[in-house]
């Protein structure tokens, strides 16, 4: 099955505050880092935390251990009004004599950006 190259509208953007849904940081907070839209996956902050071996390097002539965020699913994520400071869905709509859609809160009807 291949993988359609047709950007797809993400509801979160980078960064929004999402909570993780599911998996093993279900109930974490944090600022999104970076999306990748061809994967649809998302690199949030502090959470889905991993522990990489790295080799000695000029950068770091001791190497080891470091920490680092991987990726998650974007359908697992959940963006967080900043009005109401819950999860919640997102509505698009134009406003008059605007070509963008802003992005608006379905429980409290705030204008989550002005794109």
């Amino acid at each position: 099955m291949e993988k359609s190259t047709v950007n797809k509208k993400v509801p979160i953007k980078k960064g929004d505050t999402v909570e993780v849904v599911h998996g093993k940081d279900r109930g974490k907070r944090g600022k999104v880092l970076t999306i990748f839209l061809q994967d649809e996956k998302a690199i949030v902050e502090g959470v889905n935390m991993v522990k990489k071996h790295t080799r000695a390097t000029q950068d770091n002539p001791q190497g080891g251990i470091i920490e680092k965020e991987n990726p998650l699913r974007i359908t697992n994520l959940r963006l967080i009004c900043p009005r109401c400071n819950n999860i919640t869905r997102v509505k698009r709509d134009a406003m008059q004599g605007s070509k963008y859609r802003n992005r608006y809160c379905k429980k409290c009807q705030e204008i989550i950006d002005k794109t």
